[in-house]
């Protein structure tokens, strides 16, 4: 069970899952309610929402929560990246936000990271968290239309395209909730799928 009602982010997960031998299903397809993310931290917000999925559905259930964290905003938006969107979901907004913030703050360092928690929970064990950041810098206005979120807006060290320009196995590769998987299926050793 992936706990997530975000398409983007479930088919993300899946296609990070593919070469396992593991059927992924999205938590809005079970029917299942979306917790209130209540925690302080990306940790206790993905914690929070597998063990609902785990609790609800009598499955092993994933969740992940990630977002940008911009330096010169204080760090936000943070655990809020999300919220920042509204409850249409609109990145595009949320975006120039983003946009509008720098430039009330007179920033001239877009510094920024992607963070990403993956709890994992399943009924009578302990949960499991995973985390990986991926450092770069934004750019404006948005550029590509790959990805999701704020993909559009962030380029990682060393390279030139925005998440949302890269094609998903270029993103695998390197991003945030790449790094927090390497060490999840590195903990698990999941069987992989036979060719």
């Amino acid at each position: 069970m992936v706990a997530s009602h975000n398409p983007g982010k479930v088919r993300e997960i899946a296609e990070l899952l593919s070469r396992f031998d593991i059927k992924v299903v999205g938590a809005a397809a079970m029917g299942l309610a979306e917790p209130e993310e209540t925690g302080a931290t990306f940790a206790d917000n993905a914690r929070l929402k597998a063990e609902a999925a785990a609790k609800a559905s009598d499955l092993p259930s994933l969740a992940d929560d990630s977002g940008l964290c911009v330096a010169a905003l204080g760090n936000a938006p943070g655990i809020h990246s999300a919220r920042w969107a509204g409850p249409k979901k609109d990145f595009s907004a949320a975006m120039r936000r983003v946009e509008k913030e720098l430039k009330e703050e007179g920033a001239d360092n877009a510094r920024a990271y992607f963070v990403c928690a993956l709890a994992l929970a399943a009924p009578g064990k302990p949960t499991e968290i995973f985390e990986g950041r991926v450092d770069g810098s934004l750019v404006f206005p948005p550029r590509g239309d790959k990805g999701f979120g704020y993909d559009p807006i962030f380029v990682a060290d060393g390279e030139k395209l925005t998440f949302g320009e890269m094609e998903s196995e270029k993103k695998h590769a390197i991003s945030h909730r790449a790094r927090a998987f390497a060490k999840f299926t590195q903990a698990f050793r999941l069987p992989v799928k036979a060719p």
